[in-house]
């Protein structure tokens, strides 16, 4: 679908208050007007054909017989021409534009959605697995659960264990998110980070309660070194849900990594951890910690009634 950029780029701009080059038919008998007065002539089957908003409104009483002198009528819709140009070249089976921002697919998302087109929808849909978009999981997870789409969110939620949520530049985003969206997607990212938390004090690893002795010796020794690389590990867990940099280079090159490998008995002069084993169990751990959100419960969102269009 992207591979027809080139001749998208070669078509001629609209000007302000004109017909559309790309829509100006003489047999088009429905003029659809920009919120930014650029006119669209298109066909009413086609509106009907594909849009269960415009099918329910042909479905009225319309003024008086057909007749072929009658000049076609004209709707002003809430749209701009950017996004009724993209809107309509879907339906009407013309090069799609660049659809490679989000900036550009969620008014045309938002128009297919108010008038019922489940065309452009899955067009967009099977464009947003695609990069560029799915390099920005989150915006990619706000859209999917808008729309009900479950195995999109699910993976866009797992592309978003690499961010920190709690980073300021996501706000905007999340502030889009439904309640539950929200809450399943914080909801991952905690579960990851506890879940490693409390199995880090469960065995081979020394638990934080109570009195802990040498392995070899015996003799009781101060585990310090374990507890401050714990609390490092979670707080990366906590920036990087992901965990994918806590064995590497977290466990080689952090100083509390390093100071806890050089950590030794002061009565038998032994190291206290087995490196290998350590990172081996961390590593294993961290792989079986859920990697998406819960499936979207049906219905997700509910249904959104749109709006009017302006005759």
């Amino acid at each position: 679908m992207q591979a027809e950029q080139d001749d998208y780029k070669s078509e001629p701009e609209p000007s302000s208050g004109g017909i559309h080059p790309l829509f100006s038919s003489e047999d088009g008998d429905v003029v659809l007007g920009s919120k930014d007065r650029v006119l669209f002539r298109v066909h009413s089957y086609t509106l009907k054909t594909t849009s269960g908003w415009f099918r329910a409104m042909y479905s009225l009483p319309q003024r008086g017989p057909s007749v072929a002198d009658i000049p076609a009528e004209t709707i002003y819709v809430d749209e701009d021409s950017a996004t009724l140009e993209g809107l309509l070249r879907m339906v009407c089976g013309l090069p799609i534009p660049r659809l490679d921002s989000y900036d550009v697919i969620e008014p045309i998302l938002h128009a297919a959605e108010k008038y019922d087109m489940p065309g452009p929808m899955s067009i967009i849909r099977a464009l947003v697995v695609t990069q560029p978009l799915i390099d920005d999981p989150l915006r990619l997870y706000a859209i999917a659960c808008r729309y009900g789409w479950q195995d999109e969110a699910m993976m866009a939620s797992r592309y978003t264990l690499t961010l920190n949520l709690h980073a300021p530049e996501h706000r905007s985003t999340l502030q889009k998110l439904g309640t539950e969206a929200l809450l399943n997607l914080f909801q991952l990212h905690h579960v990851r980070r506890e879940t490693l938390r409390r199995r880090l004090n469960d065995p081979p690893f020394v638990n934080d309660a109570g009195d802990t002795s040498c392995s070899h010796c015996g003799t009781l020794v101060d585990y310090h070194t374990w507890r401050e690389l714990k609390y490092v590990i979670v707080m990366e867990m906590d920036s990087r849900p992901l965990g994918d940099t806590v064995c590497n280079p977290g466990l080689l090159d952090w100083p509390a990594a390093r100071a806890c490998w050089n950590a030794k008995c002061h009565n038998c002069d032994r190291v206290l951890y087995d490196k290998t084993l350590t990172m081996r169990v961390i590593r294993e751990c961290i792989d079986s910690l859920p990697t998406t959100i819960d499936p979207l419960p049906p219905p997700y969102p509910p249904p959104i009634l749109p709006r009017s269009a302006s005759v």
